[in-house]
């Protein structure tokens, strides 16, 4: 049987790194089986769901690269695939429970509800409802009700997980649970089974947060003699300090990670990664890590985010990138710094390639090639420490040589200033941070003959002559 699986997001907020690396464990499960991957929206929620998170999800899982097979934007056989579009199927379903007694209508009040609980609290006993309405035979006449799934009152359930093996939950400890609110809104575990159900879903692979729904859903099949798919629940992505990851620990959506310059594969192979092993495997393509992917390499226990391990994983990705791709993925963040970039790009990046940890530590680091030569500010403490009055004759004769130069390249720069450095008896580190203050106005940079190439001959002159007068300013005291 072609394994069919299935992501739903919620559109009620950005893309979790959560829920990307669930959507990552159904996609990789699909494409090793040459099975079916499926995008469901579920927003049964008209309050929270909103259109423009549906398509930053959307969006966040097209740069991530999964593409799903049936879905909102592109249908299939089994759609609509926004539970918002299904109402009327779960009407049917409804009617079906109802009509075989597997659900009951139930009229019991908000607030009898709110005292039953503290009761129950006070009495220590189990929380849930007490079943008042179950053999109550209500009519669709009753008045305000909601509809609840008749649980059974004894006997196991049993999970049989995927990932983390057989799970008992006694059926005592199971209440009887809202299927369709008052207001005529289905509830989640209810439409979830439905819509698995309708889509031919084989295996639902979901994070272990919904361990505790699963029995009950299971005995939502059970009602409507449904056969159960298979179930992998994912241990959940840990803080550093153990708990559950959340905004204190930082950035927690797809999107945050995307402008603080990460790439996608490298995201890709860190939430692969993240809870899943296969031998020595760290950094690997998507290709790779389809071709061995099994639920038995994931871990039973929650993993830790590792921003530092995320971080290796982005600068390894942003060296095996052609200088080409990387200037463009890198356009951007120059542009989001009020940069102006031109043809001198792929140079630049190409000079800051081996240095840069993100894309907006590359963009940082080469703001200096698309600054104007007139407004580069110079570090004072470099300033002081390198930018000597002695050393202002010294630019002023290299200025002369480079003026000189028809080669303006690496290799080419790189002669020119041995041989000026010959001719004039000097070492290169008399000369090297001087004119690196010059041109970046940092004492700490890419390759002087890198960086002179890349800025191109026009600016670099300029600059070497703003730097000289740095020089010659100190000797006037």
């Amino acid at each position: 049987m072609t394994p069919r699986v299935r992501f739903a997001p919620s559109p009620t907020g950005y893309l979790h790194i959560g829920g990307a690396r669930t959507a990552l464990f159904n996609w990789l499960y699909a494409r090793r089986h040459d099975g079916v991957f499926v995008l469901r929206i579920e927003d049964t929620d008209p309050e929270r769901s909103k259109p423009e998170y549906e398509a930053q999800i959307i969006d966040a899982m097209k740069w991530l690269g999964l593409d799903w097979d049936e879905g909102p934007h592109n249908g299939g056989e089994h759609g609509p695939y926004r539970q918002s579009d299904r109402f009327d199927l779960y009407r049917t379903y409804i009617d079906k429970l109802l009509a075989s007694g597997s659900a009951y209508r139930c009229t019991c009040s908000k607030e009898r509800l709110d005292a039953l609980r503290e009761q129950q609290k006070t009495d220590k006993t189990r929380l849930g409802y007490d079943g008042l309405c179950r053999d109550a035979g209500y009519g669709a006449d009753c008045g305000p009700h909601v509809v609840r799934l008749r649980m059974p009152d004894e006997g196991t359930t049993v999970v049989d997980d995927l990932i983390k093996g057989p799970t008992r939950f006694e059926n005592a400890t199971l209440t009887d649970w809202i299927l369709l609110r008052a207001d005529g809104a289905p509830t989640y575990n209810f439409v979830v089974v439905v819509d698995d159900h309708e889509m031919a879903i084989t295996h639902v692979v979901r994070g272990d947060d919904h361990l505790n729904n699963t029995p009950r859903q299971q005995c939502l099949y059970n009602a409507l003699g449904l056969p159960l798919p298979a179930f992998a629940h994912l241990p959940m992505i840990l803080g550093e300090d153990g708990s559950r990851m959340s905004k204190r620990h930082g950035a927690t959506s797809v999107g945050e990670y995307r402008k603080e310059g990460f790439l996608a594969e490298a995201l890709i192979n860190y939430l692969t990664r993240l809870g899943w092993a296969h031998g020595d495997m760290e950094a690997f393509t998507t290709d790779e890590s389809t071709a061995v992917f099994t639920f038995g390499g994931v871990n039973k226990t929650g993993a830790k985010w590792d921003r530092v391990k995320l971080t290796w994983l982005n600068q390894h990705w942003m060296k095996q990138l052609s200088t080409d791709d990387l200037a463009a993925r890198s356009k951007p963040f120059f542009e989001d710094l009020g940069l102006t970039v031109d043809a001198r790009l792929p140079a630049a990046v190409a000079s800051l390639a081996e240095r840069a940890k993100t894309l907006v530590d590359l963009a940082e680091q080469g703001a200096f090639y698309f600054t104007a030569d007139d407004a580069i500010a110079h570090d004072p403490a470099a300033v002081k420490k390198f930018m000597k009055a002695s050393r202002g004759a010294d630019l002023d004769n290299l200025i002369a040589a480079l003026t000189e130069v028809t080669d303006w390249t690496e290799a080419g720069l790189e002669a020119a200033v041995q041989s000026f450095l010959a001719a004039n008896e000097l070492k290169l580190s008399r000369i090297a941070q001087p004119v690196r203050v010059s041109l970046t106005g940092q004492r700490i940079g890419p390759g002087l003959y890198e960086t002179l190439a890349a800025i191109g001959k026009e600016s670099a002159l300029a600059r070497l002559k703003i730097g000289a007068g740095l020089c010659h300013a100190r000797a006037q005291g």
